[in-house]
């Protein structure tokens, strides 16, 4: 079926793809009216292609259009679809949107496997399958947020000769690390996210879910199935994280191998993408092997930047590069844009030629039995104690006496002992007004969030020294090493990257906790409504009683500072 719409454009619904084992998968083409060879831009996962983004998402869609209004003009908005491009903005300037529901969702039948190596194979032939129609310049790009972005990193590293170009657009990389197991605790998301997202739209809920507000059709598919017969057709993902406490083959499936990740990629991360994104985007940069790359790394909610006139903006200068060959001095931009991000929640522009950034000036504040971080190390050695399952121990800075900025990733050495065999590290790095009140921020998924968080299961301390960095220890995360109460071990902690321009007579904190960070201020219309915002952490909490048994993780922790104990917390600073 091909209609008109009012953009100008040919539709086609339901477009078959055929995929190496038999299965055929249904892909919706928006296509320019004037027949010639064009770019794709393509999309392959698991949110229902017929899905409107006003209606699965409303609360996004609402807060979206109201602080950037300009993303819902000059389009009809009849065909916005959650986290991937709206044709209307792209079909005229001579792309095609290529947008394929993944195996066993949406309109596409089949078993339901989220970023399994299936699911990978499936995008390669989807790709294939797009750089060789009649209406193909040969080119491909991969343009999309979240699920749309993580498997493009996948699929790069398969290479397919038809792939030009990736635009993974707040992607986290790292099965393990960044999603499902922080620090080697379990995430609780996979377990809310899986039945709020995909399962409503899996193949074969037919009529019992949304239907297209385009063509009436139901979104997932023309067939209605029993509930115990699709759960059937699906994997079980929340069993599949907490059945797997280390890395092994199933994550190792899903991560990336950057060796082979050389396609052109614009990698965008976001400052408030704590818990799920933003390493990611970061580790995509510094690691893969392409030679064409790019860091861009802005701010507010998780699904907003994509679709706004600056975001837009970025991306068709890539993709009209590396898509359609066009000299735009595309070549010539910085390696690294930032949004820099101030105290009041406002971002200044700033381009930079690498990651980190070469005149970052690496400080250690040292934590005291004062509850204090000192620039200075000391030799008096001292101990501050706290509860688990209580509020920790916060340490603050001085207030700073000029502006001073801090950017990049950060990371802690602690020296800690448990009662107890084990024990979950959970650090905070916060900001304080002179007032010594915290400002937090607009986070990806949370409008409460601190500058920084990191995390560590102690008895997943052991590191790999060949990808350990001093600003990014590395861990393995393949054995436990339970504790000897007591005993006093040091760790060192990976905190995900951040961005603040700190004014003077402010202060900076680090709390080290045995729970998630939690916000006591009054919540916002959005926080209250929103069903991923929480307290501070949105969607990515770590207190399942399975994986965190209050025998083990509920214990005193005591941090040990001074001396051959020095405890430090590593901060970039920016002169």
């Amino acid at each position: 079926m091909t209609v008109i719409e009012q953009v100008p454009m040919r539709i086609e619904r339901d477009v078959a793809i055929p995929m190496d084992d038999g299965v055929v998968l249904r892909a919706d083409l928006f296509l320019p009216v004037a027949e010639g060879e064009y770019p794709a831009l393509l999309s392959y996962g698991p949110y229902g292609k017929g899905l409107a983004f006003q209606e699965g998402y409303r609360s996004q869609w609402d807060y979206m259009i109201e602080h950037h209004p300009e993303v819902g003009e000059g389009t009809s908005n009849l065909h916005q679809n959650w986290e991937v491009v709206d044709p209307e903005k792209w079909v005229p300037d001579g792309y095609v949107c290529v947008r394929v529901d993944s195996r066993g969702t949406g309109r596409s039948p089949g078993y339901m496997d989220v970023w399994s190596g299936r699911e990978t194979v499936d995008l390669y032939d989807c790709i294939e399958w797009a750089g060789t129609r009649p209406w193909s310049n040969g080119r491909v790009g991969l343009a999309g947020i979240s699920y749309y972005a993580m498997n493009q990193y996948q699929v790069a590293a398969l290479q397919p000769p038809h792939l030009s170009a990736i635009c993974p657009w707040e992607g986290a990389a790292d099965w393990y690390r960044d999603f499902a197991r922080h620090g080697g605790i379990l995430c609780q998301f996979a377990e809310d996210w899986y039945p709020r997202q995909v399962e409503k739209v899996q193949h074969g809920v037919g009529e019992r879910g949304y239907h297209s507000t385009v063509t009436g059709e139901a979104v997932s598919g023309p067939d209605t199935e029993e509930p115990d017969v699709l759960a059937t057709r699906r994997a079980d993902l929340g069993h599949d994280v907490m059945s797997r406490p280390l890395v092994d083959d199933w994550y190792l499936e899903r991560n990336p191998d950057w060796s082979r990740v050389t396609t052109p990629m614009l990698s965008a991360g976001n400052w408030g993408g704590h818990g799920l994104h933003l390493r990611g985007n970061v580790e995509a940069f510094t690691q893969s092997a392409a030679t064409d790359k790019w860091l861009e790394i802005h701010g507010d909610a998780h699904w907003v930047d994509f679709y706004t006139d600056r975001g837009v903006g970025l991306q068709k200068r890539f993709f009209s590069h590396y898509l359609k060959g066009e000299e735009n001095g595309w070549e010539q931009t910085p390696r690294v844009l930032l949004r820099v991000r101030q105290a009041d929640g406002t971002f200044n522009d700033r381009s930079e030629n690498e990651w980190p950034l070469a005149r970052t000036d690496w400080t250690r504040y040292h934590l005291t039995a004062g509850n204090e971080l000192e620039p200075s190390a000391s030799a008096e050695t001292g101990s501050i104690g706290y509860e688990a399952d209580g509020d920790g121990s916060t340490f603050l800075t001085s207030p700073f006496a000029e502006e001073t900025e801090i950017t990049g990733p950060l990371a802690a050495r602690l020296f800690i002992s448990s009662e107890t065999a084990d024990a979950d590290l959970f650090l905070i790095v916060r900001l304080f007004d002179e007032s010594d009140d915290e400002v937090t921020f607009m986070g990806a998924l949370d409008p409460n969030t601190p500058i920084a968080h990191g995390w560590l299961r102690a008895s997943h301390r052991a590191v790999d020294p060949g990808k350990s960095l001093p600003h990014r220890p590395y861990h393995t995360h393949d054995r436990e090493d339970p504790l000897l109460p007591g005993q006093i071990y040091p760790v060192d902690i990976e905190i995900w990257p951040t961005c603040i321009v700190i004014p003077a007579g402010y202060r900076l904190g680090l709390s080290v906790r045995g729970n998630d960070y939690r916000y006591e201020g009054e919540l916002s219309d959005f926080a209250r409504k929103f069903h991923y915002a929480g307290r501070g952490v949105g969607p990515f909490k770590h207190a399942d009683p399975i994986d965190r048994p209050a025998d083990v993780f509920s214990g005193r922790v005591t941090i040990h500072v001074g001396g051959e104990t020095d405890s430090f917390l590593l901060v970039p600073i920016i002169p």
